[in-house]
């Protein structure tokens, strides 16, 4: 297939061709600045094959009903009531949009704000090829570590879902001394900026994500002073990075921190907790229909997650914003199952020649005598088809 077609114009790609972060209907465009412009055509970054996967997840949103598309970051303050147990972690925000990533927290204990306090961070479901990855955070004051303990918190990992549940009913029906915050990072969001022009590395992207929800706790006026971390990549590095990015603070980075630290185990359900939630109640932007949500962990390596991956492999457009498509177990199917799609390269990448001889300033270019254009179309490289 040599083109894909919206309407009377042709989809090209260039090196120049912005990242959709927002779910575009068939009339909309992108200009540089990423802002939505009304247009017939959507041009993606998705030059040679490594974007594939991405160009045609780009264009299945294209075609999809058209969703407002909400900020970035979207703060969803919790309500919570002392002793009751009950688990009131608000995703409303997020369903409502899961094309873009949302922050929840909980009120900030006053206790927190007067009281020195320790912070834990750690994440859920950083290799899943389905759903979104969740950052969370765990604080309470230093003076109240042992009734942190006495909660009995475990690495999410070693606990049953019901556990976990119950767990953070407990943690979450302590607001006078447990704050907690969760950043939500949407599938979409994972996969356009792991696949955008100026890479963005999932490791990059995890850093971020832990820096601003430590941020957030400071800005919130939680006294934080004692920092624990799950490493992300080598960990004297990521330690030093934190303690230059917060000076005064004592900062710890281990592995397996979720299994040596109580308030870092605290953050590790929280986290699970909201991941396990958001995909078992995922709403499904794309018209697939009734959707079989037996998608299994959601691991590349487990049969169910690879049996829902064939099953709703789209042989064009690929796959829904569920998928992570900028994972290698999706973009070797999409090359192995889907349709071949031939895309446009820029005349550097073809193999030819982009230098001009001295003599050719001096002769008439045979382009030249093509009408140009309008740079509206020329900017998002989009041509006509067929001549009206």
């Amino acid at each position: 297939m040599e083109a894909v077609r919206h309407g009377i114009f042709r989809c090209s790609t260039a090196k120049d061709s912005v990242k959709p972060l927002h779910p575009p209907t068939a009339a909309t465009s992108y200009d540089a600045a990423g802002a939505c412009g009304d247009a017939v055509g959507v041009s993606y970054d998705a030059a040679g094959a490594s974007h594939d996967a991405m160009a045609r997840h780009a264009l299945y949103c294209a075609c999809a009903p058209k969703r407002h598309a909400g900020p970035d970051v979207v703060l969803a303050p919790s309500s919570r009531v002392a002793g009751s147990g009950a688990a009131s972690m608000e995703l409303q925000k997020f369903e409502r949009d899961n094309s873009q990533s949302c922050l929840l927290a909980s009120p900030v204990p006053e206790l927190c704000r007067a009281e020195p306090c320790c912070l834990g961070i750690d994440e859920a479901g950083r290799g899943p090829v389905l759903g979104p990855m969740v950052y969370g955070i765990c604080y309470c004051p230093i003076s109240r570590k042992k009734d942190l303990e006495d909660l009995k918190v475990a690495d999410s990992k070693t606990l049953s879902e019901p556990e976990r549940e119950r767990l953070f009913g407990m943690l979450d029906g302590a607001p006078d001394f447990i704050g907690w915050a969760l950043h939500i990072l949407s599938p979409n969001v994972i996969s356009t900026s792991m696949q955008q022009r100026a890479k963005y590395n999932l490791n990059a992207l995890s850093h971020d994500t832990a820096i601003g929800l430590v941020q957030h706790a400071l800005d919130s006026g939680v006294q934080v002073t004692e920092v624990f971390v799950d490493t992300v990549g080598p960990a004297d590095k990521y330690q030093e990075k934190l303690k230059k990015l917060f000076p005064g603070i004592e900062v710890t980075v281990k592995p397996k921190a979720d299994s040596l630290f109580p308030v870092v185990s605290a953050a590790s359900i929280c986290a699970k907790v909201a991941r396990d939630r958001v995909v078992k109640n995922w709403k499904f932007l794309e018209d697939l229909g009734e959707v079989d949500v037996d998608y299994g962990s959601g691991y590349p390596n487990d049969p169910k997650t690879k049996g829902w991956l064939a099953k709703y492999l789209d042989p064009v457009f690929g796959y829904p914003q569920f998928v992570r498509f900028s994972w290698s177990t999706a973009q070797s199917i999409l090359e192995s199952k889907a349709a071949p799609v031939l895309w446009g390269d820029d005349e550097e990448d073809s193999g030819k020649s982009s230098s001009h001889s001295l003599l050719s300033y001096f002769s008439a270019s045979k382009e030249s005598s093509k009408p140009r254009s309008h740079r509206f179309f020329s900017e998002r490289h989009l041509e006509p088809l067929v001549d009206l």
